[in-house]
């Protein structure tokens, strides 16, 4: 392996190639890529690294059934576990997927007991009290990738309403990363304009609403869950880490008192940086809000209690 940086994707799924081919392209770090299934994360790699030809990036992606390639990793983004299939509720992956994520987390530790993880694999608010507690680190180095998805869906439907460019769209969602989650209207413009001076209330709650079952209606299309928006969602994140960016983004972070809720992990804009979270963002709040972040941090205690002794 080469002497640049790395950065460990655990699964080498739709999600967790998709993450891995947006960092190889990125052209900063090394991606190792682990599944246990094998031949599929030798053979994702060795096609990610053979697009590269054809696009112009040189990292070195490397596929693996073991951990041992993967010692040394700045950041490991954990994508493991079940996908949803139709009809099936986030809460039906819990006890199989937590039983992956504990697994994975204990050998990543090992491996790389510096790393800063990102959790993916779903139901993501409770995966990501099961790698906190599996992995003992501080809650700064151990937080979710779902705002980030959650908004750029949200943005992507303001642009198509609004016939703006979606890359003059600042949106901001809240909240449980499922069909509780808190699109913050009062926190989003479009070129510095705010949203509701734009667009009615009526076709804002459409938007919104779309937003919240953004993850289902992908699932009723594909019979799966999605992977574009999320793998690169995955891969910002990780840019705002290992390239020391500071971005202020959406992440399921641990909360110890912020915007009134404790001992949870919820959606809430971060500053991420080197060290992970480097702070906590408080946004002001409407009344309507703030009720609607205490509904969704219930039912995201509710699935929490689910989990087993280590939740």
């Amino acid at each position: 392996m080469s002497s640049r940086r790395k950065v460990t994707v655990v699964g080498a799924g739709n999600v967790g190639a998709t993450c891995a081919q947006v960092l190889a392209e990125r052209d900063y770090a090394d991606v190792v890529l682990v599944d246990i299934k094998e031949g599929l994360p030798e053979g994702k790699a060795l096609d990610i690294n053979q697009m590269g030809a054809v696009l112009g990036y040189e990292p070195y992606v490397v596929g693996s059934n073991s951990y041992d390639e993967t010692a040394g990793s700045e950041v490991v983004v954990i994508t493991a576990g079940l996908p949803r299939s139709p009809g099936m509720s986030r809460d039906d992956l819990v006890t199989t997927n937590e039983k992956i994520v504990g697994s994975v987390t204990e050998q990543v530790v090992a491996a790389s007991p510096d790393a800063i993880l990102i959790v993916v694999s779903n139901p993501l608010d409770a995966m990501c009290h099961v790698a906190k507690s599996s992995s003992g680190w501080p809650k700064e180095r151990v937080f979710g990738m779902a705002g980030i998805l959650d908004t750029a869906r949200f943005s992507t439907f303001i642009a198509w309403e609004t016939g703006s460019s979606v890359k003059d769209v600042t949106a901001m969602v809240l909240g449980g990363h499922g069909d509780q989650m808190v699109p913050v209207a009062s926190a989003t413009t479009v070129g510095g304009v705010p949203l509701t001076k734009l667009v009615s209330d009526d076709r804002i709650a459409a938007m919104v609403g779309r937003t919240a079952k953004g993850g289902g209606e992908l699932v009723e299309l594909l019979g799966t869950s999605a992977w574009y928006a999320p793998g690169a969602a995955a891969a910002q994140m990780v840019d705002s880490i290992m390239l020391d960016e500071h971005r202020v983004l959406p992440c399921t972070a641990y909360l110890e008192g912020e915007y009134g809720i404790d001992g949870l992990y919820m959606g809430v804009p971060v500053k991420l940086g080197a060290h992970g979270i480097e702070e906590i963002v408080e946004l002001e709040l409407s009344d309507d809000e703030r009720q609607a972040l205490d509904t969704s941090a219930d039912a995201v205690r509710e699935v929490v209690g689910v989990l087993g002794s280590s939740g």
